[in-house]
Formats: structure tokens, C-alpha cells, sequence
């Protein structure tokens, strides 16, 4: 399957597309956004721990390059806020705590129902057809059963509602955010038959408010869906408040 990432730079935010594979490098693209690629991964699925040092060296040792690539990863995770460049000492990782991880899906139902309303103003019939046409493989897989199929299209479905919106600096957000919860959410949630089948109605909803192009009905299907996508990830106990009693 073909993956997008979203890479902020001085520029803004651009973005690169790879062939997920299970090798340890990520075939067809520079070294450097090779190597940001899998240390951001490890990152975010906490194989690489918070507060733990990384050394160029190690890295390179790791992955057998030199270490101008490794820098230029490193550039990019502190960039992301992934790693923190402590002068004189290296980087270390940044990790997330429950909370931060909590703030992220509240922060990510915002811009996406920013992106919805946009996309039912602005979107294209082209747009629409690629929307309708994830949602029907969606549908298709989820009942067949085969629920990483569906996990897929469900990411598809959502990239295609943040394309429609016709803004790169939210597509960009958005992009990140939902990499950034498909990757951080608690160890519990599985992709089980019954959320998909949960999901999938969800999504029905938030189909017919777009094919409708009525944002204010659309906008309660999309908030909904979000809460519940933050429950579903193990993280509906915790508030938009995070102070402690």
C-alpha cells in the first residue's frame, strides 16, 4: 500500500509518498527521510523510550550509513518534536504521556471539523467520487471480515475528506494527526469486527451530510465520530482539563 507522511520544513509542510514494506528501510526514498521514517515509528510505538539518548553513531551502527543522513533525520525529529538536540549532550526522545496522547485526538476532531466543512464547500465531484469510493471498499471488507483491509480504507476515507477541504496547511495537519493516533493508541484497541462495523456506520453518516453538502448537519456526525474514535483508542477518561485532583 502506498502511504503518505506529511514532512514540515522552513517552507511549510510538504509531503512524501512510500511503499509500505516490512524492511528495515523504506524503499524509494533518501536515506534521511528513510531513517526519520523508522526512528519516528519506533518513537511513537515506543520501542524507542521517552528520555532516552540517541547517538549518531548508534544509528549508524544500526542502519549502516554515514552520518549525514543521520543528521539530517535527527533535524526532522526535533523538528516534529520527537527528539529534543541538547547541546553538548545529544538528542533524546520525547516521548508522549496518556495526556498529551488524549489532547491529540481533541485537538485533531477540531481541524477535522474544520476540514469537513470546507470539503462540503468546496469539493469537487472528483472529490466526492474518491470519498464514496473508500468508504464502499470499506464497506466491502469490513464485510468480508477482513478488518485490516478496512482499517486501511478507513485511514483512505478521512485523507480524501482533508484533500476535498482544498487547504495544504490542514491537509498537513490532519495528516499528522492521524498518523500520529494510528500509532499511539493504546495497546488494548484492536481493530475488531465490531468497531469496524461501528466505524463503518459512522462514516455513512459523515458520507450522506457530504453528498448533501450540508456542513451543519454533517458537523455533529464528525464531532460524534471523533469522541468516539477517542474511546475506542482507550482514551475517553481523560478530559480536556489536565490537572489532577
Amino acid at each position: 500500500m502506498i502511504r503518505k507522511i506529511a514532512v514540515r520544513n522552513e517552507k511549510g509542510v510538504s509531503f512524501m509518498y512510500y511503499q509500505d514494506v516490512k524492511s528495515d528501510m523504506v524503499s524509494g526514498l533518501p536515506l534521511a527521510i528513510s531513517i526519520f521514517i523508522r526512528l519516528r515509528e519506533d518513537i511513537l510505538r515506543r520501542k524507542l523510550k521517552n528520555g532516552e539518548k540517541l547517538t549518531e553513531q548508534r544509528i549508524c551502527d544500526e542502519y549502516n550509513v554515514s552520518r549525514t543522513p543521520v543528521r539530517e533525520a535527527f533535524r526532522l525529529l526535533d523538528q516534529e518534536g520527537l527528539i529534543q538536540m541538547v547541546p553538548n549532550r545529544g538528542a533524546f526522545v520525547m516521548g508522549f504521556e496518556e495526556q498529551d496522547i488524549a489532547d491529540m485526538y481533541d485537538m485533531r476532531k477540531e481541524y477535522e471539523v474544520l476540514a469537513f466543512r470546507w470539503a462540503a464547500e468546496r469539493m469537487t465531484e472528483e472529490d466526492l467520487d474518491k470519498i464514496r469510493n473508500a468508504y464502499d471498499l470499506m464497506e466491502f471488507y469490513t464485510h468480508k471480515g477482513d478488518t485490516v483491509k478496512a482499517a486501511e480504507m478507513n485511514v483512505v476515507f478521512h485523507d480524501h475528506i482533508y484533500e476535498a477541504s482544498h487547504n495544504r496547511q490542514l491537509t498537513g495537519i490532519l495528516t499528522t494527526y492521524q498518523y500520529y493516533t494510528k500509532l499511539l493508541r493504546s495497546q488494548e484497541e484492536d481493530h475488531t469486527a465490531e468497531h469496524l462495523s461501528e466505524v463503518l456506520a459512522e462514516h455513512k453518516e459523515i458520507l450522506e451530510s457530504l453528498e448533501s453538502r450540508d456542513a451543519e448537519r454533517g458537523i455533529p456526525v464528525v464531532k460524534k465520530h471523533l469522541e468516539k474514535s477517542k474511546i475506542r483508542a482507550g482514551y475517553g477518561g481523560f478530559s480536556g482539563n489536565a490537572s489532577k485532583e
